[in-house]
């Protein structure tokens, strides 16, 4: 087990950060999105980041599983309470991914780049899933992260599609310093995306690491699987697909999107 999550020099490197933060932590919980999601019901306030060094039901997209040792990454949830449309918050998503991407490439000098929508790769393999949650209960989104920092070793299933920062550089890495550069990234791309509702002020940045963009990939549509050329996304944060077999510009807003070079598919 790595060494605990020292909350007081994440609290120092965000402070002068945009947004008012407030740190709370716990050394093992269940899930970082259900513990915020419980502390939002009982009227915690926007700008709370929930911390752990151990998730033992930590989940991700379409309800998978996600579990690592204890003390090697960092694991938190934001609660927000915005004051958004319901239908634009799931772009939230793709701010946290560009946030996470940025702050890994500040503080490794590390390639990182977006998978659409919401995973951070590194040379083809995943260092970061995101999670978000919209509440209805308690009127509040819940962005869930994980980035892998310092696991040095991964399952045969996951070894040829995950990868961590230690991983890529051979050494191991502050916790605090990665969590602190993330969340200041976040910090400021949601000031500029709570001011649009949408991802206009962020969408130059996001595609320039966007590795889905001019790739080969191929949409899962459960309806109707093609083929096509990523183009980009639009100011709602969709991806802009050409059709392989028409030429047409498909919009894809949802599902499975597989690239070619990333997590060993080749088309």
């Amino acid at each position: 087990m790595g060494a605990r999550l020292k909350t007081e020099e994440l609290a120092a490197f965000l402070s002068g950060t945009a947004g008012s933060w407030e740190i709370h932590y716990l050394e093992t919980v269940d899930s970082t999105n259900s513990w915020a999601r419980q502390e939002a019901r009982q009227g915690a306030r926007d700008g709370g980041i929930y911390l752990t060094d151990y998730q033992s039901a930590g989940r991700g997209r379409r309800g998978r599983s996600w579990e690592v040792p204890a003390g090697t990454s960092v694991m938190f949830s934001i609660l927000l309470r915005p004051d958004l449309a319901p239908e634009n918050l799931s772009m939230l998503t793709l701010v946290m991914g560009l946030s996470v991407a940025e702050g890994i490439r500040a503080g490794t000098g590390l390639d990182a780049g977006i998978k659409w929508p919401n995973d951070v790769v590194v040379n083809g393999k995943k260092i970061c899933g995101i999670l978000t949650e919209l509440d209805t209960v308690s009127h509040s989104v819940i962005i869930g992260t994980g980035i892998n920092v310092n696991m040095t070793s991964f399952s045969e299933e996951l070894r040829e599609k995950a990868t961590s920062i230690a991983a890529e550089t051979g050494r191991s890495w502050s916790r605090e310093q990665t969590a602190g550069r993330v969340i200041a990234s976040f910090a400021e791309n949601y000031r500029v995306f709570a001011g649009t509702g949408d991802m206009t002020g962020l969408k130059e940045a996001y595609q320039k690491i966007l590795v889905n963009r001019g790739k080969q990939v191929r949409v899962l549509d459960p309806r109707a699987p093609f083929t096509g050329t990523a183009l980009g996304i639009d100011d709602r944060g969709e991806l802009l697909v050409k059709r392989a077999d028409n030429g047409r510009v498909e919009t894809v807003f949802s599902g499975e999107v597989s690239v070619r070079g990333i997590y060993g598919y080749a088309v």
